[in-house]
């Protein structure tokens, strides 16, 4: 009898994800960009900036670039580089400061001008924008928020680091209409509800940290929480939905809000 051979897991590629949060008219938002529907993952999903952590992420010419009080290893270093250039290429928001201070919309639509073009093609160019613009890099305002990885049965798997930070003062969003088709600012819980109404698409791991920062009101405390939480490694796994269908299903002990059973049915498959 022919041995029964089970398939490893494919790897998780390692990313970085940017929750840039707010203070606005009803309180708390946060920063989503829509993806276009002919990239490979999330397409036409409304997520938080992030992507894959590149090679020039590492480069240790960007050391130089930070403040020389920020002491991170090799991968928190990288993660944060690449939560920061993702949401540039992105959102436009740029958590860098020259000078000492963090760029204003002018120094920023400046930039965007000049670089977005190389950045988006590339991420080397990044570092080459970073060098030339004189600029520091503002990862000392990044903070731990969450880390998921995409359960092994499936087929495209990401080992994900979320940081959260204020937005920069006075900087405007503009999406780059390659990756992001769109930008906008939102309340966690209004965008829990854009997606049960159907407004918008919305994956679950970005359902569950939207109902993790809607239990703080303002921008000051959704990063003081943070600051105070301990972040766990989470990998959901698969159960069966009322009508047999998959959904994942969170650990009891994750800190997480329960979604609705709205929401839960959209995300069964």
């Amino acid at each position: 009898m022919a041995d029964h051979i089970v398939s490893a897991p494919n790897p998780a590629v390692q990313a970085a994800t940017l929750v840039l949060v707010r203070d606005g008219p009803g309180g708390l938002e946060t920063l989503m960009v829509v993806r276009h529907h002919e990239i490979d993952f999330a397409r036409g999903a409304a997520v938080f900036p992030g992507g894959k952590v590149a090679a020039a992420d590492r480069d240790e010419r960007l050391r130089r670039h930070l403040r020389s009080s920020v002491t991170l290893d090799g991968d928190d270093a990288a993660l944060r580089i690449a939560a920061v250039r993702e949401a540039f290429e992105e959102s436009g928001l740029l958590l860098a400061r020259r000078h000492g201070r963090l760029l204003d919309a002018d120094a920023l639509s400046e930039l965007w001008r000049r670089w977005h073009e190389r950045t988006a093609a590339s991420a080397e160019a990044f570092v080459d924008m970073v060098r030339a613009e004189s600029l520091e890099l503002a990862l000392d305002l990044l903070h731990p928020f969450a880390h998921w990885v995409t359960p092994e049965v499936s087929p495209k798997r990401f080992d994900t680091y979320f940081y959260i930070a204020a937005a920069p003062p006075g900087q405007v969003a503009s999406h780059d209409g390659r990756e992001a088709v769109d930008s906008f600012w939102v309340n966690p819980r209004d965008a829990l509800r854009d997606c049960e109404d159907g407004r918008r698409v919305i994956i679950f791991p970005t359902l569950c940290n939207l109902a993790l920062l809607g239990t703080s009101p303002d921008a000051d405390a959704a990063i003081a929480a943070a600051r105070a939480r301990a972040v766990r490694r989470i990998q959901p796994t698969l159960g069966r939905h009322g009508d047999g269908r998959h959904i994942p299903v969170l650990p009891a002990d994750s800190g997480y809000p329960p979604l609705s059973s709205a929401l839960m049915n959209l995300v069964a498959r």
